[in-house]
C-alpha cells in the first residue's frame, strides 16, 4: 500500500466521490479507511473508531463476519461467474430463491428477481409495475406516486420518483409521470401538524387527493420505504403504512415497498413493511443482503404479481429487464451465508435493544445540547439528529458547525454520516451496549466543541 501522505494527496485527483463536490473533496480530502474488523474501522493514520454508520446502511453483521467471506472465497474457486439470462441458471441463485422465499413468506413474497444492488432493484419494481399492467389489459397505468423527502436510488426513473432535491435538480428533466405527496414528517410540513397521527390522516387525504387529480386508472404504483431513510430517518405513524395500502388496494395500484435500507432486521423486526403489518406487491432489497461485502440485491414479488406474469398467453409478460450481473453466483453464494447469518444472531432483537439505548442517549443530548431540535429513531438501529441554530425558528444549523462536529465526533471514537443539517446513525446490527455508549460518548464530545 502507498503511503499515508501519497494516498491524502493523490485521492480527489484520480477519482471523483459519490454524493460530493469534487472540489470539495479536493479541499477536504476525506477520511481513508484501511481496516475494519467487528463494528471498528480503522484509517490510513491508524486511528479506530466505532463505525456507526455501518458502511452505508449495509455492513448488518460487522466487517469480520467470517463465513460470508468463506462463501465469496469458495464460489470464486468454483464458479466465478456465469449469466441467468434465459436459458442458463446456477444452484446457489436457486438456493438463495428458496431461503428468500421462505424469509419473506410472512410479508407475502414468494418470487426473487435479482439485481445488482438498490438503484437497480428500485428501477426493476418500478418497471414490473408497469408492465405488470400493461399484461393484464391496463396499459394506460403507467404513472407513479412517492413521497417527498423519499430517497430511491439514482438511476433515472429512480431519481425521477425521488422526493429530494438535491438528487433531482442538477439532473432535471427527469422522467414525467412522477408525483409527490407529502412526506409524515412530524418535524417539518405543510400542515403545520405535530401530532404523528393526525398528520398521518392529513397525509393520507392527500394521497387520496393526488390520486383523484390524476385519475386512478393511470397511476401504476406507489413506491415509499417504511422508515424514510437517507431523508433523514421519519418515522411514519404505526397508522400511515396501513393506510397507503387500503389507498392502494382501493385504486388498484400496486404498493412497492423500498426495503434496500429497512430488510434483513435494521428496524427491529426483519423487513420495515412487517413492522407496520403491511404485505407489499413488490419490495426491493439490496445492501445488507449480502453484508455489504458484494453488489447485490433483489427485487421480491408477491403472488398477486407473479400469476399474472406466469399465467400470461400473449407474450407481453416476457421480461425485458437484468443486468449482466443479475443473479451472479459469487453474490447469491455472500448472500446465502450472509442470510443464515443474520438467521442465526437473531440480529433484529439486537437492533431494537441498541436501538432503544442509542435513542434514550440521544433524547438525553437533546437536552443539554440547544442545537439539537429533533431527535428521531424508535425503530431499531435508524435514528437521527437534525441540528438548528434555532429551536423557534426551526433554522438548520450551518455548515461549519456541522463539519466540526463531525470532526471532533470521529477523532472522539465515532464515524457517524452528515446528511445537510442531520446526523444519521446506522451502526451494525451486532453493535454492542459498551459500542453504543462509544458513540454517544463521542458524540457528546462533538457537541461540547461546538
Amino acid at each position: 500500500m502507498k503511503d499515508a501522505n501519497f494516498l491524502k494527496e493523490r485521492n480527489a485527483r484520480a477519482i471523483w466521490h459519490p454524493m460530493a463536490h469534487p472540489a470539495d473533496s479536493i479541499a477536504n480530502p476525506p477520511d481513508i479507511i484501511v481496516g475494519g474488523e467487528g463494528v471498528t474501522i480503522t484509517d490510513v493514520d491508524g486511528h479506530t473508531t466505532v463505525d456507526a454508520v455501518g458502511g452505508l446502511w449495509n455492513v448488518n453483521l460487522g466487517f469480520s463476519c467470517q463465513p460470508v467471506k468463506d462463501a465469496i472465497a469458495a464460489q470464486l474457486d468454483r464458479l466465478p461467474y456465469y449469466s441467468i439470462f434465459r436459458g442458463t441458471s446456477n444452484d446457489q441463485v436457486i438456493e438463495l430463491g428458496e431461503m428468500l422465499a421462505d424469509f419473506f413468506a410472512p410479508d407475502g413474497l414468494t418470487r426473487a428477481f435479482y439485481t445488482s444492488g438498490g438503484s437497480d432493484s428500485v428501477e426493476v419494481a418500478l418497471r414490473l409495475a408497469r408492465q405488470y399492467h400493461k399484461v393484464r389489459g391496463e396499459a394506460g397505468r403507467v404513472k407513479y406516486l412517492s413521497l417527498k423527502k423519499g430517497y430511491h436510488g439514482t438511476h433515472t426513473l429512480g431519481a425521477s420518483v425521488n422526493g429530494n432535491a438535491n438528487f433531482r435538480t442538477q439532473y432535471e428533466p427527469l422522467m414525467p409521470g412522477c408525483y409527490h405527496v407529502p412526506a409524515p414528517y412530524t418535524y417539518r410540513n405543510p400542515f403545520n401538524e405535530t401530532d404523528p397521527a393526525k398528520l398521518a390522516q392529513l397525509c393520507l387525504a392527500a394521497i387520496e387527493d393526488e390520486i383523484k387529480f390524476q385519475d386512478a386508472s393511470t397511476i401504476a404504483a406507489f413506491i415509499m420505504e417504511p422508515v424514510l431513510g437517507a431523508g433523514g430517518v421519519i418515522p411514519p405513524h404505526e397508522s400511515f403504512m396501513p393506510g397507503v395500502r387500503e389507498i392502494c388496494d382501493k385504486h388498484g395500484i400496486l404498493l412497492i415497498a423500498d426495503e434496500v435500507i429497512t430488510a434483513f432486521g435494521r428496524t427491529g423486526d426483519w423487513s420495515g413493511s412487517r413492522h407496520w403489518g403491511v404485505q407489499p406487491d413488490l419490495m426491493c432489497t439490496a445492501k445488507a443482503i449480502t453484508n455489504g461485502y458484494f453488489p447485490f440485491g433483489a427485487v421480491m414479488i408477491s403472488e398477486k404479481v407473479s400469476d399474472v406474469f406466469e399465467n400470461d398467453t400473449t407474450g407481453k409478460g416476457a421480461i425485458g429487464s437484468g443486468y449482466t450481473y443479475s443473479g451472479h453466483p459469487v453474490g447469491a453464494a455472500a448472500a446465502i451465508a450472509c442470510l443464515g447469518e443474520t438467521v442465526r444472531l437473531n440480529v433484529k432483537d439486537n437492533a431494537a435493544a441498541r436501538g432503544e439505548q442509542l435513542f434514550a442517549g440521544l433524547k438525553a443530548l437533546q437536552d443539554e445540547y440547544d442545537v439539537i431540535g429533533d431527535v428521531r429513531g424508535g425503530h431499531g438501529l435508524m435514528l437521527a439528529l437534525e441540528l438548528v441554530s434555532d429551536r423557534a425558528t426551526k433554522t438548520p444549523i450551518d455548515k461549519q458547525a456541522i463539519g466540526k462536529l463531525h470532526r471532533v465526533t470521529y477523532e472522539s471514537g465515532a464515524m457517524v454520516r452528515v446528511s445537510g443539517n442531520n446526523v444519521i446513525l446506522s451502526p451494525s446490527l451486532i453493535l454492542s451496549e459498551t459500542e453504543a455508549r462509544t458513540i454517544l460518548d463521542a458524540l457528546h464530545k462533538g457537541f461540547a466543541a461546538i
